[in-house]
């Protein structure tokens, strides 16, 4: 099993305090939970939100559509402002009531799933208005949620093509180019897992390549009773990663981690060694269930089977910092049975993975003879 948590943790809280000298800001005073030296707001901790924002799209119009939908979550928090919950939804509407901008974006061919998705929209946050006037927070919520999928499938016509080509030195391995949807079976309940091809696609191939062989069957999960993560993929034997049954090797994956701003993912070097220390993920790891890729602590490109859930603690991913973040690629999160990942412990198995939707977005790894 690579050892994973403890040494991180250690190196992890070093490299803080050499971050914070680097950016000349004062420790004194300073503990893991305090605001200080870190930058306002609250770091999003919805995975589908994550998932949602790491679309590979330019559309002001259907950003903004989204983010006055999630911002019902910030009301409902405070004190249930229902006023604020009512003009955001006011907003969205309006935007639909325009959707000349929202459709620029999408082919011509998507169109009329366009439209469609657009007419239901506008039928549903009617429906939420009128639950707002009741005030009822727990149908708000439920239907939020519906229609923020529905923005999410609108968002997702808008893709044209995968965004960047893999170096070539890694274009032998398996790669997602888009997303797949995992479906989990433990003997303590399902998961459902998205993968996320376009921010980490030799990653996301990899781990969907090795759920469609099954790798993954069998398997039991390892968790400390201190640690904040739930890691699998150690197979049977002396081996600690996945050996390729056609070469008779270890397949070693490279760090891949896309920063926001960047065309394409940096390779092969940790944020912090590449000198990014406030750089943040496309996909951080801000949200319980992220899922990310095990490694050796010396070896930024020696992942290969081993994976990890993070379990959130507050401590370790105040707003716009994350301890974690830069150092290990996360590829996906955990959108359905949150409550069964956080039951799982030492010993606790995976009966069977498999790949629900997206397989056709697979591209298989390529054999070359040496």
């Amino acid at each position: 099993m690579i050892n994973l948590f403890k040494s991180w943790l250690k190196n992890s809280l070093i490299s803080l305090l050499l971050v914070i000298l680097f950016l000349g800001i004062s420790t004194a005073g300073w503990t893991p939970s305090s605001s200080a030296a870190l930058p306002a707001g609250n770091a999003i901790t919805d995975g589908n939100a994550l998932l949602r924002n790491a679309l590979p799209i330019d559309n002001k119009q259907v950003r903004q559509l989204q983010a006055s939908l999630e911002d019902i979550s910030t009301q409902l928090r405070a004190n249930r402002r229902w006023g604020a919950i009512s003009s955001d939804l006011s907003k969205a509407l309006r935007i639909l009531d325009n959707p000349s901008k929202l459709l620029a974006s999408i082919p011509a061919e998507r169109q009329p799933q366009a439209q469609a998705l657009i007419t239901e929209l506008k039928s549903d946050i009617t429906a939420m208005q009128e639950v707002a006037e009741a005030k009822d927070k727990e149908q708000i919520r439920q239907q939020r949620a519906n229609v923020l999928n529905l923005v999410g499938e609108l968002e997702a016509l808008m893709i044209k093509g995968f965004p960047f080509k893999v170096p070539a030195e890694y274009s032998n391995l398996a790669q997602l180019k888009g997303r797949a949807t995992v479906e989990i079976k433990t003997n303590k309940g399902p998961i459902t897992i998205v993968v996320d091809g376009y921010s980490a696609p030799v990653t996301s191939g990899n781990f969907v390549d090795l759920v469609q062989r099954g790798f993954y069957n069998g398997l039991e999960f390892t968790r400390s009773e201190e640690s904040y993560v739930l890691q699998i993929g150690d197979p049977p034997g002396k081996e600690v990663g996945f050996i390729d049954p056609k070469t008779g090797k270890y397949r070693a994956i490279p760090l891949e981690v896309l920063v926001e701003g960047d065309k394409e993912p940096t390779y092969g070097i940790t944020l912090e060694d590449a000198g990014r220390y406030t750089d943040m993920p496309v996909l951080p790891f801000s949200a319980f269930g992220a899922l990310a890729m095990a490694r050796p602590e010396s070896d930024v490109n020696g992942g290969s089977s081993q994976i990890f859930f993070f379990l959130f603690e507050a401590e370790l991913t105040p707003a716009g910092r994350n301890l974690l973040d830069g150092r290990y690629a996360v590829f996906g999160y955990v959108t359905e049975g949150k409550k069964v990942l956080d039951q799982l412990k030492a010993g606790d198995k995976i009966e069977s993975a498999k790949v629900i939707q997206g397989i056709e977005n697979l591209v298989e790894p390529q054999v070359y003879e040496s």
